[in-house]
């Protein structure tokens, strides 16, 4: 197994061969967990981490995760997830296509390739100023969307947010940023193909960030279960827990 840090919470992990992902699946990603070489900046327990899985010779998978440990320089991590579907997904995958042969050069996907080898994407992203990086921000392909996604400019996240190529998991992790503002949260409420997804919504009610108006309006789409714990005290505002006591009630 192979991993590459992209940045200080981005990770690439390679399995060389179908047995090797097995020994690993057997040993600790059927667990749920994965244990990660940790030689640069530490992470706090409980971090939220993006990872790029893949087979060698087949597409990505993305997935996230969270640190729950750190023994003798690794980082112990649990997956977000059911294990046995990201294993499915890591099988699944389509093949990497063969490269053409060199006649004249085709012209890239920048979503599907980057000039800049994984190690030293940080530090070019790094490099750059503010208004750099919210010209790259709205273009910008797989890799940099990983690690601009930890952005502390919320600038830069709501140029993020205009990305054509975002997913959905990564309209999730804007959505719990810590430094989601109202600009941020509205254009996610109002985008429909990103609000009809449970995990989003999930996501800006439980953020403390997310204007009251706003966690309030997506209260009633939320399965009972939700509701219940916001009710019992899972709420970030006095007015959300009063709202979600009312549905349980029976009074909405």
């Amino acid at each position: 197994m192979r991993v590459s840090r992209l940045g200080p919470a981005a990770f690439s992990i390679e399995f060389a061969t179908e047995e090797e992902l097995f020994a690993e699946h057997r040993a600790h990603l059927g667990a749920g967990g994965l244990r990660l070489p940790c030689d640069g900046e530490e992470l706090p327990l409980f971090a939220p981490l993006t990872l790029t899985l893949r087979l060698a010779g087949r597409d990505e998978v993305a997935a996230t995760a969270r640190v729950v440990g750190s023994l003798g320089g690794e980082l112990a991590i649990a997956l977000d997830g059911p294990p046995a579907a990201l294993l499915d997904a890591l099988l699944a995958a389509a093949p990497v296509a063969a490269p053409a042969a060199p006649s004249a050069a085709p012209e890239e996907d920048p979503e599907e390739s980057d000039s800049t080898p994984e190690g030293t994407l940080w530090e070019r992203l790094r490099s750059l100023n503010r208004n750099q990086r919210l010209l790259l921000a709205p273009k910008a392909g797989r890799a940099e969307r990983a690690l601009l996604v930890q952005e502390s400019d919320a600038q830069v996240l709501f140029a993020l947010l205009k990305n054509p190529r975002l997913t959905l998991d990564e309209v999730v992790r804007v959505a719990k940023s810590s430094f989601l503002s109202f600009q941020m949260a509205e254009l996610i409420l109002k985008t429909s193909q990103w609000i009809g997804n449970l995990d989003v919504r999930l996501a800006l009610v439980h953020n403390p960030k997310t204007p009251v108006p706003f966690a309030l309006r997506l209260l009633p789409t939320l399965p009972d279960s939700e509701v219940r714990a916001i009710a019992k005290g899972a709420a970030t505002s006095m007015a959300l827990k009063q709202a979600a006591l009312k549905r349980v009630q029976g009074y909405s």
